[in-house]
């Protein structure tokens, strides 16, 4: 699943992008009707300039959206200038159409070729405005997505250090009383630090699941029988890309909130469930008991660093969410499913 963002088109046709140049038009078609012309019916005049304006425009969109996967792979400059043709092209077409609907039928062929010259000079300095906006646009998008980066790496960076220092406490405890696990324990923890340190990236998400259990056994031979975990996976798995190391923090956070403080333990539900449109991830785990102390303090940096790297990826588009009802505590990640490009 590629983000909605990565390409300068994935921007262009999100719905408050389509609404703000639906009314850009009708703004232009309303400085046509009231310039300084002589015309007994201006609204007429504001009538057929919203008409050729909306379909010069919605063509124009049209037509780039069918070629999106050819023009994805085109540099930003060629792309922009290759819109700015479609412009033209689209302009010339319907002016052409509609002059031969219209107003052939009662002006002179000059008259034709003024009214074409006229507008594609203005469909010109239009979309060449509009091409300088929007790049300034994207270019403040990008640097902002840089800057995002720049603190979801600072987020992961104060992870590591915690995750890593409680695995070697429970490998520590295991070293002389089972060594067998204590193997098994390093390399599970091996697993999770190659992924962790390669850095901010989305893997499929079969592969952060099994990351995933890998901490989850880890925790399990820390933990015992106090410690209940159940997956409620479908078969196959979604086919999506999900932000590395992104539900170990909120199966973390369910074994330290939830597990660690209650005498007894408790059990922690793990679903994957897929929707028509998105997929939701649920860690769900039972709450200590009333009075139970925690037996440390929540920093909520893996719950942040998972949401912002989610909204990251998706545009927005995912997000995570926590509440707590019934003696439970529910954390659910979503994720939009979308197609390839």
């Amino acid at each position: 699943m590629n983000s909605p963002l990565r390409q300068p088109l994935d921007a262009l046709f999100r719905p408050t992008t389509l609404i703000t140049m639906i009314l850009a038009g009708e703004a232009l078609a309303a400085i046509l009707a009231l310039s300084p012309i002589h015309i007994r019916d201006r609204l007429m005049l504001f009538g057929l300039a919203s008409l050729a304006t909306q379909w010069v425009l919605l063509s124009t969109l049209g037509l780039l959206y069918l070629l999106r996967r050819w023009l994805n792979t085109l540099s930003a400059q060629h792309l922009a200038w290759l819109a700015l043709a479609m412009l033209l092209m689209m302009t010339q077409l319907v002016i052409t159409i509609g002059w031969e609907l219209v107003g052939a039928p009662q002006q002179s062929d000059a008259d034709g070729r003024a009214l074409l010259l006229r507008s594609l000079a203005l469909a010109f300095v239009a979309g060449l405005l509009t091409l300088l906006s929007y790049q300034n646009h994207w270019r403040a998008r990008q640097l902002a997505v840089r800057a995002k980066q720049a603190e979801l790496e600072a987020l992961q960076a104060r992870i590591r250090p915690h995750f890593l220092f409680n695995t070697l406490n429970t490998g520590a405890a295991l070293v002389h009383l089972r060594p067998q696990d204590a193997e098994r324990l390093l390399l599970d923890l091996a697993d999770l630090f190659r992924a962790a340190l390669a850095g901010p990236q989305d893997i499929p998400l079969a592969e952060e699941i099994a990351l995933s259990r890998r901490y989850a056994e880890i925790e399990q031979l820390r933990f015992g029988q106090r410690m209940r975990l159940t997956w409620e996976l479908p078969s196959p798995l979604p086919q999506i890309r999900i932000p590395t190391l992104s539900i170990q923090p909120l199966v973390e956070n369910a074994i330290h909130h939830g597990i660690e403080p209650s005498p007894d333990g408790g059990d922690i539900r793990i679903s994957v469930k897929q929707e028509e449109n998105q997929v939701s991830i649920v860690i769900d785990n039972a709450l200590p008991p009333a009075g139970s102390m925690p037996l440390r303090s929540g920093h909520k940096v893996g719950l942040e660093s998972t949401k912002a790297r989610i909204q990251a990826m998706t545009g927005g588009e995912g997000d995570v969410t926590t509440r707590s009802e019934n003696g439970r505590h529910i954390a659910r990640i979503t994720l939009p499913i979308t197609s390839t490009p």
